[in-house]
């Protein structure tokens, strides 16, 4: 949060106090910690997943174990890029203006991919002993943006979300799940935006009759 704000609403609190008491001043310290809504965030949309995940720490695939505050602990089941020794990452969201997503997107048992970026430093006012559990996070831990399409919907073996070339803005634009391979490989380097592109434009009806359509043949030459 900016100086200037951080300066208005102690100058809220002060005069609350000397108007109305210290009843008032209490209800207006309340304030002065309470995060700010997301609306107070505003950043460029940065692109789809495949745009993002470059600029990644981390790029990984796992469950939330558990939530407390602006942030969830992810259980890691795949590290697609980054450091291959993490067996769990705490993941810090959205508190006062930080433009990430909302820690109700990410329940309990739920399965993504996540394109995070590691806290190296912590702002000077990015910890208040008042709220513990929700701050700007711990340095060593992992933030996750919302200005682009930095997580996916992991279900099962497939993918879906803002994966590529899809709207600003949409989390969930129509396309066809794709493999979470294909994902690994485009993080990897070893295809590129046209194949995921093309992937997650098939008709799931055509690919459906395809995979029908292999597994009779290999059942007819056995």
């Amino acid at each position: 949060m900016s100086t200037a704000r951080w300066t208005i609403r102690r100058w809220l609190v002060g005069a609350a106090a000397a108007a109305g008491g210290p009843a008032l001043g209490a209800a207006m310290l309340l304030a002065l910690y309470a995060p700010l809504s997301y609306a107070d965030c505003a950043c460029l949309w940065r692109g789809s997943f495949v745009d993002v995940h470059p600029e990644a720490d981390l790029v990984l695939t796992g469950a939330v174990s558990d939530g407390r505050g602006n942030s969830i602990d992810i259980d890691i089941s795949r590290v697609l890029r980054g450091p291959d020794y993490l067996q769990e990452v705490r993941v810090w969201l959205q508190a006062r203006d930080y433009c990430r997503p909302e820690r109700e997107l990410f329940p309990v048992g739920s399965t993504w991919v996540m394109a995070l970026q590691r806290i190296d430093s912590v702002p000077e006012d990015g910890f208040d002993p008042n709220t513990p559990d929700i701050s700007y996070g711990r340095k060593g831990d992992y933030l996750l943006s919302s200005c682009g399409g930095y997580w996916l919907k992991l279900s099962g073996n497939v993918v879906s979300g803002a994966l590529v070339k899809s709207p600003r803005w949409a989390r969930e634009p129509e396309m066809t799940p794709v493999l979470l391979d294909l994902i690994d490989a485009h993080v990897n380097g070893r295809i590129g935006d046209d194949a995921v592109l093309e992937a997650s434009q098939e008709d799931p009806r055509v690919k459906e009759l395809i995979l029908d359509t292999k597994e009779f043949l290999r059942s007819i030459q056995r």
